[in-house]
């Protein structure tokens, strides 16, 4: 799977090792930045960045990793198009792509260690929408709030 990966310079060191790993796994990742962790950015750029690389289509889903996830999640959530999650737990994880064809994921370094990542990860990349009635009616109304109708 083709995914987009950014962080903020809080999320830097976690971004890195999710890097690795999901390479690892055979997926094809873009990493959007930030470069380092003992420069400060701002979440929203990079939240912007990977949001952006799945509305273009230049990625499938992204991950995006800040301090506590809740600033990225909102940042990403800006966007037309975009249906970011914060998880900390797999299960979450699974069920928010399978329920709500969540196409971001995003977690927060300073909240969850590299191992517990890794498995969120993992279950984010490995989930499928159902397309079950409920799930896909309750998206259309998602879509229509977004539409400000």
């Amino acid at each position: 799977m083709k995914i987009a990966l950014a962080s903020d310079h809080a999320g830097f060191p976690l971004k890195a090792a999710l890097l690795v790993h999901l390479k690892g796994l055979g997926h094809e990742v873009s990493d959007l930045g930030t470069c380092c962790a003992d420069k400060p950015v701002d979440y929203p750029d990079f939240a912007e960045k990977a949001a952006r690389a799945v509305l273009s289509g230049a990625a499938r889903r992204a991950i995006v990793v800040c301090g506590s996830g809740v600033g990225a999640c909102v940042a990403a959530n800006k966007l037309k198009g975009i249906r970011a999650g914060l998880c900390h737990d797999t299960y979450s994880a699974h069920q928010g792509v399978e329920h709500d064809d969540i196409n971001v994921l995003c977690l927060g370094a300073r909240i969850i260690g590299q191992s517990l990542a890794f498995e969120i990860a993992e279950a984010f990349t490995a989930a499928e929408f159902s397309k079950e009635d409920r799930h896909q009616r309750r998206l259309d109304k998602i879509t229509k709030l977004e539409a400000g109708n």
